[in-house]
């Protein structure tokens, strides 16, 4: 009875994670976008399409925490896959353009708030959803926890270059940030498609 009780409240704290996680990137393509085009900034562009993909990634641990089984949970994945790999090649023909043109985005006080912001908050739903999913014994929200935690680590990479440009005029940091955002989303495809099932 004491062991039911606390897996329920471990779910109930999972779901309130997830949909904490959900609401914040729902926020976020807002502030990105809206920032991304005041500023051109490929790498908040980049940024705000990867709150896209969050959001995805927390809809299918929300199904897989609500019992709807594995089958769905993995057509949930793929799904984010691909959005991960349409993410890859756009910033990497964006950045490249860029880079080759040399176009110099303009600074974002707005952007350079959200993603500091961010990366805090990422860092902290990750560690919280480390924590659940351990105790659950759930591998699919401990998983997410560290795309949760990655997220929150490409916020500080974007952030950098959103500092750098604004702070020193290295308008390249802009575009090259993006590539980090590449290297992950290429990460994460092949992460994805590799696994089994």
């Amino acid at each position: 009875m004491a062991d039911d009780r606390v897996r329920r409240a471990l779910l109930r704290r999972g779901f309130a994670l997830e949909y904490a996680t959900l609401a914040w990137n729902v926020a976020g393509i807002v502030v990105l976008a809206v920032a991304a085009l005041s500023a051109r900034s490929v790498a908040l562009a980049g940024f705000a399409l990867d709150s896209l993909i969050e959001i995805g990634a927390s809809i299918v641990v929300i199904w897989e925490l609500s019992g709807t089984g594995e089958q769905r949970q993995r057509r949930g994945l793929r799904l984010i896959g691909y959005a991960f790999a349409a993410l890859a090649v756009y910033l990497l023909v964006q950045s490249t353009v860029v880079l080759a043109t040399g176009y110099h985005p303009r600074h974002s006080v707005p952007g350079i708030i959200w993603t500091a912001v961010t990366a805090a908050v990422m860092f902290a739903l990750a560690a919280g959803k480390a924590h659940t999913g351990t105790a659950l014994g759930n591998p699919v929200l401990r998983t997410e926890g560290r795309v949760t935690m990655i997220d929150g680590i490409l916020a500080a990479a974007v952030l950098l270059g959103l500092v750098l440009n604004a702070a020193l005029g290295w308008w390249w940091a802009d575009p090259a940030a993006g590539y980090v955002l590449v290297f992950y989303a290429a990460r994460e495809v092949r992460e994805i498609f590799s696994a089994p099932g």
